[in-house]
């Protein structure tokens, strides 16, 4: 799970001849964490309770398609299947997974979705903490259950060759958010903002003179504080750290980023990544992606996609920002 930011900020900046805006909101809690939803009221008639129940219907379908900790789910059905196998899945559960697909080739293996063994290994998925350190031989015999390659996807008929445990919890949510954002969309909603667990996409304006402010948590597990706040619009944004989801053995800090090609928790400078995309899955998997690559590659990958990043690495004199050049490009739009 990741714990990625440290709210939604609305700041006022008021004119004096304009009131402050009457929002609408929901709130609610899924995968594991809590979500949020606002939009500026239309009309005399609050359209809160007839979208809260639809969000809740849809949320409650996600999990059923794609949770890993719900064992009748359909994805922990197809993981549970002894390979090589099939099954029919749903469209949602088949779409997310060729695209997690995409994103692994894009992102040359550093998002996997089939990490799951590692992941698990190390007491961050629906298994325990490990009460001693996973040996070498554990750690090679998880990473011979994971790669995409196994994989196909042909319509809706999910494939496995060999033994594999899918994780979508690393584009899940994000998933979600999207999803949400077409609900009120479908309403005519034309100004909202969706956020779960951190992970969040906005359309239009908080109020004429208004915009939606976002911030970016500093990461540091001491505390909870406001790195940086960003004002945004018609865009999803995704933040992935290292700092929330960790645990500690015998004097070391291990983190919930697991690296796919040495099968540990990553080891680097690289704190936190976050992502300014047009669709928050995409976000979400790509601010994962780089964490899991550290700064160097994380940098050279953003400018070579030419994706919006904004880097926070730790230095011995503190917290050193980066932002991408199409990131810095956004920023004066």
């Amino acid at each position: 799970m990741k714990f990625v930011l440290l709210g939604i900020l609305l700041f006022q900046i008021i004119a004096c001849s304009e009131k402050p805006p009457v929002l609408e909101s929901v709130h609610g809690y899924t995968m594991g964490t809590s979500y949020t939803v606002k939009w500026p009221m239309q009309g005399d008639e609050p359209q809160a309770p007839v979208i809260k129940q639809q969000i809740e219907f849809l949320l409650k379908v996600i999990n059923q398609q794609m949770s890993t900790y719900q064992a009748d789910s359909e994805l922990s059905q197809f993981n549970a299947l002894d390979a090589p196998n099939k099954m029919v899945v749903s469209q949602a559960l088949s779409g997310l997974i060729q695209q997690s697909m995409a994103l692994n080739t894009l992102t040359d293996g550093y998002f996997d979705i089939s990490v799951g063994p590692i992941v698990n290994l190390w007491g961050f998925g629906p298994d325990k903490q490990p009460e001693s350190m996973p040996s070498e031989q554990q750690m090679e015999a998880a990473k011979s259950k994971v790669g995409l390659s196994a994989i196909s996807v042909e319509g809706t008929l999910l494939r496995k060759s060999q033994q594999r445990y899918l994780d979508l919890s690393a584009i899940a949510k994000g998933y979600a958010v999207d999803q949400v954002a077409e609900i009120l969309e479908s309403h005519e909603i034309e100004h909202y903002l969706v956020e779960i667990g951190g992970e969040m996409r906005v359309r239009g304006r908080k109020s004429s003179e208004l915009a939606w402010k976002v911030a970016v948590e500093k990461p540091d597990e001491s505390q909870r504080s406001v790195q940086k706040i960003f004002s945004l619009t018609d865009a999803a944004m995704a933040t992935s750290g290292d700092y929330r989801n960790y645990f500690e053995m015998d004097g070391e800090k291990y983190s919930h980023t697991i690296d796919p090609f040495t099968a540990k928790p990553v080891k680097h400078s690289l704190a936190s990544v976050t992502i300014i995309d047009e669709t928050c899955a995409q976000a979400d998997a790509l601010a994962t992606a780089m964490l899991v690559m550290g700064a160097e590659k994380a940098k050279a990958f953003s400018e070579k996609h030419q994706i919006r990043a904004y880097l926070i690495e730790r230095t011995v004199e503190g917290y050193q920002e980066y932002t991408s050049t199409a990131f810095k490009r956004w920023q004066t739009m």
